[in-house]
């Protein structure tokens, strides 16, 4: 006989406080996609070709970082879970590296570059530091299909709102912030856009529960990585994700001009 409590069913509050992470990622996502390029290009003083470069770089990068990241939080072990501690952990580099993206140094153009590629790689990690386990925390809030059905949904919810939002708010903040000066109204609009997202990861962190407690992964990520890079499907999908996400930029970038 299984004397094993059943697990509690995921609330009302879980459901918007796990759609609230989404909301919170967007808020970047859909900046980034849409307006990083024409800000770069038209503010911050960047040849379309370096930006597109730029661009094409780090996101290579991002398609080792992430797999790295789902391995270091697998390995992860604290009170709070596996998943939501690096919510927690990530919040304050999320909100202070993305506004870091949108400040125009005073710097030649080989300095501004420089700049640029290491705002911009920095961003880019703690974007994983919090994404990756926040996508993760999906499986391990409860182990009913049906409940995670909703969580997925609930997600997609949240994205949906957090980009409306970008789109219709990000460009009347940069002109109210900035009074005609965009290198001034860029970063004051996104430390908003920063502030609300860390609100909005910190309630998701406060408000879910990891019922599902996988075991202790155990194992060298050197060796996990490299079953990884013997994937072909997961290195075909990653590919397919690379261009994906370049286009989106690009069609997103190109929409402005």
């Amino acid at each position: 006989m299984n004397t094993t409590p059943a697990p509690s069913p995921v609330t009302r509050r879980e459901y918007l406080g796990y759609a609230f992470g989404d909301t919170a990622s967007c808020l970047y996502f859909q900046t980034f996609s849409t307006f990083l390029l024409i800000f770069y290009t038209d503010t911050f003083g960047l040849a379309p070709a370096v930006v597109s470069t730029m661009f094409l770089v780090t996101r290579s990068w991002d398609a080792v970082t992430d797999p790295i990241m789902g391995m270091i939080a697998d390995r992860t072990e604290t009170r709070h879970g596996k998943f939501r501690p690096w919510i927690l952990w990530g919040i304050i580099p999320f909100m202070f590296t993305g506004v870091l993206v949108f400040i125009t140094p005073d710097l030649p153009a080989q300095g501004k570059t420089v700049y640029a590629y290491v705002t911009y790689s920095l961003v880019m990690l703690a974007y994983t530091m919090v994404n990756v386990p926040y996508g993760a925390l999906l499986g391990v809030i409860s182990p009913k299909s049906e409940e995670r059905t909703m969580l997925a949904s609930s997600r997609f919810v949240g994205a949906f709102v957090g980009n409306i939002f970008v789109l219709g708010t990000l460009l009347y903040l940069v002109r109210w912030f900035g009074r005609g000066n965009d290198r001034l109204g860029y970063p004051l609009a996104i430390a908003v856009l920063a502030v609300l997202a860390g609100i909005l990861f910190f309630i998701t962190f406060n408000s879910t529960r990891e019922r599902i407690r996988p075991p202790p992964t155990s194992g060298a990520i050197g060796r996990d990585l490299g079953d990884l890079l013997r994937n072909r499907p997961w290195l075909v999908l990653s590919l397919a994700a690379l261009i994906t996400l370049i286009c989106l930029s690009v069609r997103n970038g190109a929409m402005l001009y």
